[in-house]
Order: C-alpha cells, then structure tokens, then sequence
C-alpha cells in the first residue's frame, strides 16, 4: 500500500528561508523509506494557528492525504501551537499513539516530557505532530512507524476483519 502523506512544518525562521528544514528530510527519508509512502505535499508556515490550520485542513480535504506528518511547535515556548492549531481541525484524538512517542522518547531523554504533541483523525486522515529536530523526529516517528500501517487501514476505511 502507498499512504500518500503531507508533511508540515510549523517554524518562524523556516518560513523566512533563515533555517534549513532537515526535520522535514528525516520525515520523507521514513515515510519513503519505511512505511512506503508518497510525499503528495509539503509546506512550512509560520508558527501562527490561522497559517498551521489552513494548512492542515488543506493537506487534508484538498490534497487528501492518508497521513499528514507535522513538525515543529510542539515544545513550552510561547509561539509552539501546533498542537492546539491540530486539535481544531481534528475530529477524534489518537492518545495511545502520543503517549507511546512521549514514553519512548523519555527512555532516552527525560526532557521529552515537555513535548505537547497530540495525534488525531480529521475525516480519513491521520495527523501526527511531531518535534521540531531531526532527532526527536526519527524517536518519535520510530516509536509509532509499526503501528502506523494498521492505523492508516483503519482510519482510511480499508481495514477488513
């Protein structure tokens, strides 16, 4: 199966073209590489709600992707809203799913306690936040990439018992 998915980064000085997004290259390298994926989409706004959700509900409803990937704006500082831009255009939360990338990556750093990222469902698409670096990507999304198959079956409708 090919999940088709976009990826989004939330990041003020990426958006100005005054940082190099490597997070979004350690997301396509698993996606493509692990998962099979297709990058049908990829973005970075500013770390501004309006921006972050007209975005994901674009990934979403225009681009229709299985799985939207976001990284970035998840941590305490005062312009990280990622996580509360995602939970307004998601319909359901999925907490196992963020609760095992918190645990996994606080086995290695207890600092991953501070990352607010959510997963949630928004009509037949998946919606992963993820850290802002390439490292806290690769634990996040590696905690999840086994489960993520299933998921996708299920949230796109394809699952069969």
């Amino acid at each position: 199966m090919v999940w088709k998915t976009a990826i989004l980064t939330a990041s003020d000085k990426g958006s100005r073209g005054e940082r190099e997004d490597t997070s979004a290259q350690v997301i396509r390298e698993l996606v493509e590489e692990e998962l099979g994926g297709e990058i049908v989409e990829y973005r970075i706004v500013p770390d501004e709600p309006d921006e972050i959700i007209a975005a994901l509900i674009e990934m979403t409803d225009y681009f229709q992707a299985d799985l939207v990937i976001t990284t970035g704006g998840t941590e305490l500082a005062i312009r990280d809203v990622t996580p509360e831009a995602t939970r307004r255009v998601i319909e359901r939360e999925v907490p196992g799913m963020a609760e095992a990338m918190r645990y996994s990556a606080m086995q290695k750093n207890p600092g991953a306690m501070l990352f607010r990222g959510i997963v949630g469902i928004r009509g037949r698409t998946l919606i992963v936040n993820l850290p802002g670096t390439p490292k806290g990507v690769h634990e996040n999304l590696a905690a999840i990439m086994d489960q993520l198959p299933e998921a996708l079956l299920m949230v796109t409708g394809q699952f069969r018992l």
